[in-house]
């Protein structure tokens, strides 16, 4: 079976579906002031002459230095200055959601927001992930991903998208959970489901990208703050009947490179990351991740040796009421199993793929 995926990124605090060990392991600047109008403009002015009007794009405001008006720059606020770069950028969506002003538009504000709280207000930071964030969505186009099918014998029964509470993703996100599950045990041939790491990662993808749907930050109508974001995903990753993980170099390749993936165009999507069915060898799993997330984010990481546990975490862990019992029973729920409850990446059989 496969091993987590870590989508931290390396740099950002309580990053992306940070946490994502996917298959495996896994100014100080001085403000000079406005130059001072010359001692002769103060006792004889000038004849008065015309100005040109701010725009827009360069909003300024007339400040008195005798009685000379002098232009002053408005300082724009962070959220500001990633809508801007992000304005510029030949790529306009993220996460499903086309930006728009995040004065008017609130799922943009929230989508810049998270940017901002990944690296706790460094707003250098933030718009560097951003910029890439773009780059890789204008050319991976993740959103087509969801269409996709991807090969049955690689893929079936190794991630689920699962809502519970109120489905629907116009409701108050506080009254439901989506969670993402990958389930290890089912993959049949290690070579096969992560050999093609492009195919992989594309599949991978896919599954967040079906979460963010469930999820609904399109429909926000109200904003995020460093403290407040019910715009979060749980996620499941069950290594039970796992053996190889230590052995298999396709099986690290692909975790390894979807931490990377998810750390740099996720951050803030992670609630919370339940590794259940744990085997007692794969502490090392722990130690590889250190490398990639943050520490905060490792905060959020909890192994369980018993995924039958699962279902009494969710009392600490959730707003949703009798979340537990929603849960397969597997997990100590009372649900449906995830094949019936679940969704998955679109599929098809090997006749069709080769077509």
């Amino acid at each position: 079976m496969a091993t987590p995926e870590v989508t931290t990124t390396a740099a950002p605090n309580s990053t992306a579906l940070q946490g994502e060990v996917s298959s495996v392991v896994p100014d100080n600047t001085e403000t000079k002031p406005a130059a001072e109008a010359p001692a002769e403009a103060a006792a004889e002015p000038s004849a008065p002459t015309e100005t040109t009007p701010a725009t827009a794009e360069t909003p300024v405001v007339a400040e008195k230095a005798g009685d000379v008006d002098v232009p002053v720059e408005k300082k724009l606020t962070p959220i500001e200055e990633l809508w801007a770069l992000a304005k510029a950028h030949d790529h306009p969506e993220i996460w499903g959601v086309t930006l728009e002003d995040p004065a008017t538009h609130i799922p943009t504000q929230v989508i810049l927001q998270k940017y901002l709280n990944a690296y706790d207000g460094d707003l250098t930071k933030s718009k560097d992930t951003l910029t890439k964030t773009l780059d890789w969505r204008a050319k991976m186009k993740p959103v087509e991903l969801v269409k996709k099918k991807f090969n049955r014998n690689k893929f079936a029964g190794l991630g689920y998208t699962t809502v519970y509470g109120d489905a629907d993703p116009a409701a108050d996100p506080e009254s439901r959970e989506v969670f993402t599950w990958n389930i290890y045990g089912s993959v049949k041939k290690l070579d096969e489901t992560f050999g093609n790491l492009p195919e992989f990662i594309e599949w991978r993808v896919a599954l967040m990208e079906d979460a963010l749907q469930a999820l609904g930050i399109d429909k926000a109508t109200k904003p995020i703050t460093a403290t407040y974001d019910p715009y979060k995903i749980l996620q499941v990753h069950d290594y039970k009947s796992i053996s190889f993980l230590r052995q298999s170099p396709v099986v690290k390749a692909a975790s390894t490179e979807t931490i990377k993936v998810f750390a740099q165009n996720y951050p803030e999507l992670l609630k919370e990351k339940f590794f259940v069915n744990v085997p007692a060898f794969m502490g090392f799993i722990y130690t590889f991740m250190k490398l990639f997330v943050a520490a905060k984010t490792i905060k959020k990481f909890h192994p369980m040796s018993n995924g039958a546990n699962l279902a009494r975490e969710m009392v600490t862990s959730s707003k949703v009421k009798g979340l537990g019992d929603m849960l397969p029973a597997e997990y100590g729920g009372k649900g449906e199993d995830l094949s019936t409850t679940g969704r998955q990446p679109a599929l098809e059989d090997d006749e069709a793929a080769a077509q």
